[in-house]
This record gives C-alpha cells, sequence and structure tokens, in this order.
C-alpha cells in the first residue's frame, strides 16, 4: 500500500465551503476529516464526511451523454466530448441565429459559478444573451441585492465579536450550516445573547435568551414593530443617523404606522415580547442579524430585508468591531464581477432581461444606479454578491420558455442546478423544458432535470479539482482548495466547457486562458505569484480588517449614505419606503398553512438522496405536523398524505412534531428518488413529492420588487392517503 497523503479541500456538499483534509491513498481519497486548525477542525458535517461514497456511485455520469428518442424517453447513448460539443454548439447557433442571442437561458447554482470564475458570465455577455438565472434567486442572492440597495454591498457578521445575534427563522446546526452554528454556540459561551423569531420551537429558540414564535411570513411586520420601539425609545445611533442616512423623518413616518398592537395582531406575538426583543438587540450592541433564507422568500421579502439593513444602520452597527462587516473586494486579487465582463453585454441587450420591467430589484434594470456608486467605493463598477445581481427574473424566464412571451427562449443550458426543482412552479418549468430546442446538463447524476435534456455531460467534484474560492465574492477571504485526485471516466470542469463552447462559437477570444489554473493565475497577477505558488503557500488569504470604511469613501449608493428612503427603488416606480403587504383573504378551501424549507441534516437542496448511509437516515419525504392537527385529521405516525394548494400536491409521510405551531405545516424542500423510474412521466419521483408543484408564483404570492415567490404561509389541505407512496 502506497502512504497515505493529506490535501486541503474546500467542501461543496453545501453551500458554506468548510476547509477540510482529503486523504489520499493510490489516487483516491479514501477519507475526509476535519482541519487541523483549531478554528476550523469543527466545522464538518456528514455531508461532507459521506462525500467520496456519492462521487464514486455507480450510477454517476462519467462519459457524455445524447439524448435518444423523444424528450424525456429515459434512453441514452454514449458519445465522445468533441461530438456532444460540437453538436451542441451547432444547435446553439441556429437557436441564436433565428431567435437572437436573448433565446439562450442558462440557470446554475453558486459552486458552479464560483468554481469557473465567472466564465459562464462572460460567455453570455459575450454571446449577448442576458438571461442567466439561478437558485440564489431565492437565497442570499436577492438579500445581497436589495442590501447594495441600502448601503453599497452585503455585510457579513463578526460571530467572534458581537454580543448579541438574531435569527429570523434560521435555524443553523451540527450537521447543517455547521460554521455558522459553531459561531454561535461560541458566541454564546462568552456570553452574547441569542434572539430567536421562528413559529416553531426550533433546535436554536431552545438556546435562546428570547423566542418570538411569529406568524410565518410576517417577518417585515415584526421588524416594523422592533424599529418603533427603538426610534420612540431613542435607543438608535443619533449620530450615524444624522451624518450617514437619508430618509430618516419619512422613514419614522412609516414605522409610525406599526404601533406594537398592529404587529401583536399581525405577528401573534405578545407586545411585551417584542419590545423586550427590540430592546435587546439595540443596547446589548454591537448586534448581527445574520442573513436567513427565511426572509429570501416572502411576499414581503424586499421590505423585510430592507429593515433588516435599516436596523442595523440606525443602530450603529455598520462595518464595526463585531457588527456587521462591509467587506469589499480582496485589493490583490481579480474579482469574479470583473472577470464576468458585464460591460460586453450591449445596453439594448441589457433591456431584454427577462423580469426587468416588472420585478427589477436583481437586474441590470434595478441595479444600474449602483454602477457609479460601486465604482467609486469599491473600485470596480459590477458587484455580483453571491451572483445575486444582473440576473433574470427565473418565472419570467420561464415563462419565455414555454409561451414565447415576451420572447422565446429555446435554448437552457443547466450546470449542476436541478432546475425543475429548484424554482416555484414546477409545472411552468416542465412546460418550458418541454419546448426547447435544445437543453444540456452538466452534471454528476440523472436528476429529473438532466433526465430531460438533450446532453449530460459528466462534471467534476470538489474533490477532483482546484480552486480559488472568494467567498462568493460577499467577503474579502480567499481560500485554496488542491485537486486531490483526478476526475474519473470523462468528467470536466465548468470552465472547460464554457471555454470549449466559447471557442466553437467564435468567441474565443475572451477565453485566452487555456485552464482554470491560468484563469486563476491572471487573476492573481498583483500578487505576483502564479496559481501553483499561491495554492502552496496561502490556505487563507486575506487584507488587514478595516472599519468604518464610508468614513473615508461614503457608501455605495447614489447619495454616498444609508438610503432609509430608497431613491433607487423610487426611480424604479416602487414604494421607496419599506411597508406591510397584508396576506391574502383566508380560502375556507385551504384551511391549514405551510412553509417550505427546514433542510434535512442529511441532505441539501435536492442533492445527496442517492448517498445510503445518508438516505438511510432519511428514507422518506415528511410533513411536520402539530398533535393536534394530525389528530383532526386522522392521521397517526407514519401515514401517508397528500398536501395540496392551489397550484398542484405532494405526497409526504406524516412527522408529528411537539415543535410545530398548531395551523402550520411544514413541506421538505427537494425530494426525488434517484432509485425511482426515470423518465417523463415519473421523473424518479419528482412528479410525487417536490415541493416546487406546490409552490405558487402568481401575483398574490410574488414580491413586488424582486418577484420571488412566497415560501412562508401558503394555504393548503392535507387529505390522507391509504398505504404507502
Amino acid at each position: 500500500m502506497s502512504a497515505i497523503q493529506e490535501k486541503t479541500v474546500l467542501c461543496a456538499s453545501c453551500d458554506i465551503a468548510c476547509q477540510l483534509r482529503a486523504e489520499v491513498q493510490e489516487g483516491r481519497v479514501t477519507r475526509i476529516k476535519g482541519h487541523p486548525n483549531p478554528l476550523l477542525r469543527d466545522n464538518i458535517c456528514m455531508k461532507g464526511i459521506y462525500a467520496p461514497k456519492g462521487f464514486a456511485h455507480p450510477d454517476r455520469v462519467l462519459h457524455p451523454l445524447k439524448r435518444k428518442g423523444e424528450r424525456g424517453s429515459g434512453e441514452w447513448q454514449r458519445v465522445s466530448w468533441d461530438d456532444a460539443m460540437g453538436e451542441i454548439a451547432e444547435r446553439l447557433q441556429a437557436v441564436v441565429d433565428e431567435h437572437g442571442p436573448e433565446a439562450l437561458a442558462v440557470s446554475t447554482s453558486q459552486w458552479n459559478t464560483s468554481t469557473e470564475s465567472g466564465a459562464g458570465r462572460r460567455f453570455l455577455n459575450a454571446l449577448g444573451s442576458p438571461n442567466w438565472i439561478s437558485g440564489v434567486a431565492l437565497c442570499a442572492g436577492n438579500t445581497a441585492a436589495v442590501n447594495r440597495m441600502v448601503y453599497g454591498w452585503f455585510p457579513f457578521p463578526d460571530f467572534a465579536g458581537t454580543n448579541c445575534i438574531v435569527l429570523f427563522g434560521h435555524n443553523p446546526k451540527r450537521h447543517s450550516w455547521t460554521p455558522i452554528y459553531n459561531g454561535i454556540r461560541k458566541a454564546q459561551q462568552r456570553g452574547a445573547k441569542l434572539i430567536v423569531l421562528d413559529p416553531r420551537k426550533s433546535e436554536s429558540a431552545e438556546r435562546a435568551d428570547i423566542w418570538l414564535p411569529l406568524k410565518a411570513g410576517t417577518d417585515a411586520a415584526m421588524c416594523f414593530g422592533w424599529m418603533k420601539v427603538i426610534l420612540d425609545e431613542g435607543l438608535y445611533d443619533h449620530e450615524f443617523v444624522r451624518d450617514w442616512t437619508v430618509g430618516f423623518e419619512a422613514f419614522k413616518e412609516r414605522v409610525d404606522q406599526f404601533p406594537l398592537s398592529r404587529v401583536a395582531e399581525i405577528t401573534g406575538c405578545e407586545p411585551e415580547q417584542i419590545a423586550a426583543a427590540a430592546r435587546m438587540y439595540a443596547t446589548n450592541g454591537p448586534s448581527v442579524i445574520p442573513w436567513t433564507p427565511i426572509t429570501d422568500q416572502q411576499r414581503n421579502s424586499t421590505s423585510a430585508i430592507r429593515l433588516h439593513a435599516s436596523l442595523r444602520a440606525v443602530c450603529g452597527y455598520l462595518d464595526v468591531p463585531g457588527g456587521e462587516q462591509l467587506n469589499g473586494f480582496n485589493p490583490d486579487v481579480i474579482p469574479e464581477s470583473e472577470m464576468e465582463a458585464h460591460g460586453l453585454l450591449s445596453g439594448d441587450q441589457k433591456a431584454k432581461q427577462l423580469g426587468s420591467d416588472k420585478h427589477p430589484v436583481f437586474t441590470y434594470r434595478g441595479t444600474a444606479a449602483l454602477a457609479e456608486p460601486t465604482k467609486r467605493v469599491w473600485g470596480h463598477e459590477y458587484a455580483n454578491i453571491v451572483m445575486g445581481s444582473y440576473m433574470a427574473n427565473p418565472s419570467a424566464v420561464f415563462r419565455a420558455m414555454a409561451d414565447g412571451d415576451p420572447y422565446p427562449v429555446k435554448a437552457f443550458i443547466v450546470l449542476g442546478n436541478n432546475t425543475l426543482m429548484s424554482y416555484a412552479n414546477m409545472q411552468l418549468i416542465h412546460r418550458g423544458m418541454m419546448n426547447q430546442d435544445l437543453i444540456v446538463a452538466h452534471e454528476h447524476m440523472k436528476t429529473p432535470t438532466a433526465q430531460l435534456a438533450d446532453f449530460i455531460l459528466p462534471g467534476d467534484s470538489w474533490l477532483e479539482r482546484s480552486h480559488m474560492m472568494d467567498g462568493f465574492g460577499w467577503t474579502n477571504v480567499i481560500r485554496t482548495s488542491d485537486q486531490a485526485m483526478e476526475p474519473p471516466g470523462e468528467c470536466r470542469g465548468v470552465y472547460e466547457f464554457w471555454r470549449d463552447l466559447a471557442h466553437r462559437m467564435g468567441l474565443g477570444e475572451h477565453f485566452p486562458w487555456a485552464t482554470v489554473e491560468e484563469l486563476y493565475t491572471h487573476r492573481l497577477q498583483a500578487t505576483g505569484m502564479d496559481w501553483q505558488t499561491f495554492l502552496d503557500t496561502y490556505e487563507i488569504y486575506l487584507p488587514e480588517p478595516a472599519y468604518r470604511k464610508y468614513e473615508k469613501t461614503g457608501f455605495a449608493t447614489p447619495s454616498g449614505k444609508v438610503e432609509l428612503e430608497s431613491s433607487i427603488l423610487e426611480d424604479l416606480g416602487f414604494d421607496p419606503l419599506p411597508y406591510y403587504r397584508e396576506e391574502p383573504p383566508a380560502d375556507p378551501d385551504f384551511p391549514i398553512q405551510l412553509f417550505m424549507g427546514v433542510r434535512e441534516d442529511e441532505f441539501f437542496q435536492t442533492g445527496q438522496r442517492f448517498i445510503p448511509e445518508l438516505r438511510n437516515r432519511k428514507p422518506e419525504p415528511q410533513m411536520y405536523i402539530h398533535r393536534a392537527d394530525a389528530a383532526e385529521h386522522g392521521l397517526e405516525e407514519g401515514d401517508w398524505v397528500d398536501v395540496e394548494t392551489k397550484n398542484g400536491k405532494v405526497r409526504l409521510q406524516t412527522l408529528i412534531r411537539k415543535d410545530m405551531p398548531k395551523g402550520l405545516i411544514r413541506v421538505p424542500h427537494g425530494w426525488w428518488k434517484p432509485e425511482a423510474t426515470q423518465g417523463e412521466g415519473q421523473l424518479s419521483g419528482a412528479w410525487l413529492h417536490a415541493d416546487a408543484q406546490i409552490c405558487p408564483d402568481d401575483d398574490d404570492f410574488l414580491d413586488r420588487e424582486q418577484g420571488i415567490p412566497h415560501f412562508k404561509g401558503v394555504p393548503a389541505r392535507i387529505t390522507k392517503v391509504e398505504g404507502s407512496a
């Protein structure tokens, strides 16, 4: 047996990117373990530990596959990379020639975008298509875009120095968002307060100093209640508000419309509880409100995110030790935002970006006013933080794919993103995919989305490539990941795909780097090191921290200040102040409410369900329900039910949970069964279990400014099903 080598790697089993160690023997990774650094060693979860089992799965796609028969037939033939790429380029060119470059849409994930160093956007911008979408439209990316409108960046919480942490529905656990969980626990151990706002009495709520069991989807109203207390009692940073905000008086007038009696009625929490939490946040600072996926996915998402930002600002917690850091770009590394080459896309093509007319916040139109301020403060015109700016609206893209409105989208490229199950209204997405002239999926497995593709191209994994990570453009910390093993079969990275396609379509001048490692060397030129030298020298590379940078540069907004009253939203035709939009009238046909999400520890999004060790822990998709609601519906633990909304229904197994409030059920995200029948009609159980088919995306359930759906408090009904799934 050969000696065991160790490589430092960045895990991509979720989107946290923990630094781990891979043990390598005879060219294969045999074990994943924690990093030896005491600050990092606890940042490991079961998804990372079992990842090598997933990458060695016998059903992994190892060679390019071309569809045989009708779309969704489930029949494939093996082809060469050269033949696949040649035909893809030819068919894509035919679409462009007939319909224009905007007829290509791309859907991807954070990790694929990160590992390609902006190559996907670079290709689209060179080609002339503005229609790039990602799941970050519903998770973190949209938060970043809204935060930029308030103070020009997306802040990152200083868990190590903060005195108070506020979790809006977020519930980091030992095996879910692990570094955040560890950061919160360490902060509490040294005395930091914890406030949790969650309809459930979650694991985090059990540990909280204050738990506010607010009604699902009422985050914005709760924020108004906090702000009312803070402003009325003078608990804000008067100097900061005076010197560094605009619109305070108008903002205060809007807040005055939300006395605690009204907020209590909307949220279901006692006024005294609301006031106590607001005082704890304002007087125990510096405090932090970490990013939460919960507030991202509500009909009042834009207002709620703006109110989070406003709470940080008026209390003086921006860019201070223990508060929320405005990091900017690392000055020694060309950012991915720059590599994306947004300047290549003409103004006329940017104006064609789908959804930007009605829901502009994270589109080119919505972010145009930030270009000059971003360059003034951060040195670059474009700041695509968490890939959450300059996106098309997903629902608008799928309608163009399905109905050709306002113009046809006829080619669709999917990279590491199970699109069919990753956005709202799966029925619409499916109809759009069935209407395409070309679908390409770059994947590990035959996901339900890949099963509808014309080509499945085999992708590499995080153990099989080197990588330079910049925190999705959110932080200025650069971290490195070494290649631990060679990709199996003919698996290739995302950058190779885009470069090959660009050269075949006459866009090769924009991709002069033969490999992604050469591209990394280009991005590192200011350090004087090539990629290999940098990799050998640094696991973590970051500048000295600096605070209150706005005192020298101002904020990256049109006014140069924190915009409590948004000039950008006003110019776009929206209310410049946050607001609360009441939920639609109750529907007696759908008497119970549901929320989507609360990820199982074993899985991330739609992934990992083919790994036996993880699936054995969680073999079935489960509905969480209060015991009283279960009794009312004649349900016992383990019974199967159909959960139905106006959009559709899913079949789930009953799990009675004491942490659930009466009248609210939980529907899990991303369920399919890789072992089930593939192909159109069943799609490996997606049509039976995937929550995307019960997610509405009509106007009543969309945030107005972003056009993202409401997942937290959707009217539903439950029907018991005899037998098993």
